[in-house]
């Protein structure tokens, strides 16, 4: 009988050697004379269990992990009985993945990402059944219903924006995926392109058939090339399948990003997708009535557009059900930086981020306290532990001047330096301005030469309020949220932390 092993090509799970166990596996059964499939998977988003390897039983499969190529032959002998020092379960029955109302990342980990089979045996392709047998308007009117809203950062309602498009005359219309993944401690678009990318093509596919789109771009950051290879693989086996082609009216194409930050602004990618240099457009108009090659354009998240099919297959109402205030269905939390638990956790909104860090996330990864956790990657709000309370929400956030952004949570413990960390905001912004509006050219420089004062100490009290100013002029005066939303990384470790801005000069400060 041949035995079924699972062991993820994730490419988080890769850089900890899933590739070399994979290895090491074959190599084993092949000197044992066993007869053994192996099938490359995506990852559950257990972090610190991978590589975790599962092998498929009776009753049903079962976990192993942090699993090493030393550990193979050991598996081996003990036949990946409960014996084992790596034995874990049922992955379902582990706490991080019983926790969860898994919906986006249902097949994530599961199934083999590149089998159309695979996905179909798994519920995929039922959202689009169900769109065309609704018709186009219809469907918009359920993904409006189910209330999701855009899940790259800004929070925007998906339904509207679809309405927008369909109801823009044109004579070509486009759906563009917004890949371009660049917040820090997140990796949700990365792990549903490389372990379930079907998922995000039939969500495309599905906004196409809505608005009258024919023609689908997926924009992805060169930084992943494995999912640059996932995708543009599973788009050709698509084609084969008939989820993409002529049969289904549809065709989608990946183009690679050239690494700016600022290309995860909408207008920013849509010049950076026509072939210009990657800047942020005034806005009126907007995309959805002149975006790509001055087309009406959806722009959605990845996972706005891989969340879109399983509304439409088991209904808006259940999944509007799910959330806290007006933040309705279920968020993939990326948990990061000096955390326990790092990974993924796709939950309803309005878990507290007490909750998340430290039951979920387990506190940190080596038992100092938690100082401080800055959500919404590096142009989010530093919040400290008196915060913890803040339900997981977008209104919630933004009350406690903070941004929920692409889901990601960065760790950090007592040893960090907050003056540093709001220096690190102001170079960021800096380095990755498109330079097309003065306040983020010029302010954020100018912020971060202020910065270095006040942490060499020279008239803290003055600079302080200079860079309180010039946060205002960021904030009110950029044209998109690279140089808008700096000032939340700055001034929240200013008003939370005002001790690391109070310190005594030291030397090594005044020589950078």
């Amino acid at each position: 009988m041949t035995m079924r092993l699972f062991v993820p090509r994730d490419a988080a799970a890769r850089a900890v050697g899933a590739d070399r166990v994979a290895t090491a596996i074959g190599t084993e059964a092949g000197r044992l004379g066993r007869a053994i499939e192996i099938v490359r998977t995506g990852s559950r988003g257990l972090f610190w269990l991978e590589p975790m390897i599962e092998v498929e039983t009776a009753a049903g499969r079962i976990a192993f992990g942090p699993v090493a190529p030393s550990d193979v032959p050991t598996l081996f002998a003990g036949d990946f009985s409960a014996g084992h020092p790596l034995y874990l379960g049922h992955p379902e029955e582990l706490s991080f993945l019983r926790r969860q109302t898994r919906i986006t990342f249902a097949r994530c980990g599961i199934i083999d990402p590149l089998s159309p089979s695979d996905y179909r045996a798994h519920g995929g392709g039922r959202g689009l059944e169900r769109a065309k047998s609704l018709g186009a308007g219809k469907t918009i009117e359920e993904v409006t219903k189910s209330g999701l809203r855009g899940r790259g950062g800004a929070g925007f309602p998906t339904g509207i924006k679809w309405k927008t498009v369909a109801d823009t005359p044109a004579d070509r219309k486009y759906v563009v995926c917004n890949a371009d993944e660049g917040d820090s401690g997140t990796y949700a678009d990365r792990m549903i392109m490389e372990g379930d990318p079907f998922l995000l093509i039939e969500g495309m596919v599905i906004a196409g058939f809505a608005v009258g789109a024919t023609k689908g771009y997926i924009y992805i950051r060169s930084e992943y090339p494995d999912a640059i290879r996932v995708m543009e693989r599973a788009i050709v086996l698509a084609e084969v399948d008939g989820l993409l082609g002529a049969e289904a009216k549809f065709d989608i194409e990946v183009r690679v990003g050239a690494g700016a930050y600022v290309c995860g602004e909408e207008t920013s990618l849509l010049d950076s997708l026509e072939g210009k240099r990657g800047q942020v457009r005034a806005k009126p108009p907007l995309p959805a009535h002149k975006g790509l090659f001055g087309k009406p354009t959806v722009v959605n998240n990845a996972i706005s557009l891989a969340t879109v099919p399983a509304i439409l297959a088991d209904g808006a109402d259940g999944y509007a059900a799910l959330g806290f205030g007006r933040s309705r269905g279920t968020m993939p939390i990326q948990l990061a930086g000096n955390v326990k638990h790092a990974g993924l956790f796709e939950a309803p909104f309005g878990l507290s981020l007490g909750e998340l860090v430290d039951e979920i996330g387990g506190g940190t990864r080596n038992g100092r306290p938690i100082r401080a956790v800055q959500a919404g990657g590096p142009l989010g709000a530093y919040f400290p532990r008196a915060l913890f309370d803040t339900p997981y929400d977008y209104e919630a956030y933004a009350d406690r001047d903070g941004l929920i952004g692409h889901g990601g949570l960065v760790v950090f413990d007592d040893s960090v330096d907050m003056a540093r960390q709001a220096r690190f905001a102001l170079e960021f912004c800096a380095l990755e301005s498109c330079g097309k509006c003065t306040p983020c050219r010029l302010g954020s420089v100018r912020g971060m030469e202020t910065m270095d004062r006040i942490i060499r100490g020279e008239r803290r009290a003055a600079n302080l309020a200079l860079i309180e100013d010039l946060c205002q002029t960021l904030k009110f005066g950029s044209l998109c949220a690279l140089g808008g939303f700096t000032p939340y990384p700055v001034m929240s470790a200013i008003k939370h932390f005002p001790e690391d801005f109070n310190r005594p000069p030291i030397a090594a400060a005044a020589a950078d």
